[in-house]
């Protein structure tokens, strides 16, 4: 029991002391197969500098297909983008496209292939799975399959966003006082969300990314301030706090969405699934962070605090250096 009890309390310091030196840093690679006209398509290929993939990682085309022409390389910011033609005979429904050299890769790649006549198709491959299938109908289910991977895996891998959640849970104590937290932040963010992916708000990525990092580091504190006799505003009102805070980590998953791109036939579709899987990530997060925290509490209360406060600390140097990386662009 005391070794179940201790790997408990490793689990719910990891989350604070494992995140690496940077954030939303493994993002999915991007594979754009678009038809302009009869037999001639436009590739994109996005492969992220960080997350495993190196120059050998290209994209594989359909059988029927040549040779990428006019190829153009560019780098923009975290990404290495390649743009090309590429002339096809017949139809590449039936076709394998993919990636070679993707198996030592740390991150997935979602796959668009846009045919002349035809609906979008949305696929996913991973390193165990680096080569896919064109299907000669699209499937709605793919692209909500898709897209709430994705969301799972940016909520899960997106180390600002985890930390910020752990921290509500080590802040507060109550299911109530946490659920009602929870779901200001959940609320809060899926509005701006919505609202910068229509294109209806928007604010600058640098500025909103330095002061999520700020976010983080202000639970950190309020943490290792908390006195019972004293309440801080955190405590007293965290669902404001909470929903506050919401409003900007919305627009850092919209930065992520943005980069991997929507369906243009899918939107309201792909929006809602990426959103979903943002929650059950999220729900998995505090249900491990708050299972870890009461486990503690309850057969080694007098450790508990102590977990807490070291965890408090890593979260908040971790906040403090993402933060001035980010001011120093």
């Amino acid at each position: 029991m005391i070794r179940l009890l201790f790997a408990l309390a490793a689990l719910l310091a990891a989350f604070s002391v494992a995140a690496p030196a940077a954030a939303d840093e493994l993002r999915p690679g991007y594979l754009e197969f678009t038809e302009r006209t009869r037999g001639l398509w436009h590739l994109v290929w996005k492969a992220p500098i960080q997350g495993g993939v190196t120059p050998m990682t290209r994209p594989i085309l359909p059988a029927n297909c040549g040779a990428m022409a006019d190829t153009i390389h560019i780098r923009s910011g975290p990404t290495m983008v390649t743009r090309g033609t590429v002339q096809c005979r017949g139809d590449v429904a039936g076709k394998n496209i993919g990636l070679a050299d993707f198996a030592a890769a740390q991150t997935d790649a979602l796959v668009r292939v846009q045919p002349l006549d035809r609906p979008l198709l949305t696929m996913r491959l991973t390193a165990t799975a680096p080569v896919a299938t064109i299907a000669a109908r699209a499937g709605r289910s793919d692209v909500a399959r898709t897209y709430f991977v994705i969301g799972v895996e940016h909520i899960v891998f997106g180390f600002d966003h985890l930390l910020f959640v752990v921290s509500l849970v080590l802040l507060l104590r109550g299911i109530g006082r946490i659920a009602a937290a929870v779901t200001a932040f959940t609320i809060a963010h899926s509005i701006t969300l919505v609202g910068t992916t229509l294109g209806l708000i928007g604010l600058p990525s640098a500025p909103v990314e330095a002061v999520i990092a700020l976010s983080i580091l202000f639970l950190a504190v309020e943490i290792v301030k908390q006195d019972p006799a004293t309440p801080r505003l955190s405590e007293r009102v965290p669902w404001l706090v909470a929903f506050l805070f919401g409003l900007l980590h919305g627009f850092g998953f919209a930065g992520a969405l943005a980069e991997i791109g929507l369906p243009e036939t899918d939107v309201p579709l792909a929006l809602l699934a990426f959103n979903l899987g943002v929650e059950a990530g999220q729900l998995v997060i505090v249900m491990c962070a708050g299972l870890a925290l009461a486990a503690l509490r309850r057969w080694l209360p007098n450790f508990s605090p102590r977990v807490v406060r070291g965890s408090a600390y890593g979260i908040g140097v971790i906040a403090a250096w993402w933060f001035i990386d980010r001011l120093a662009g």
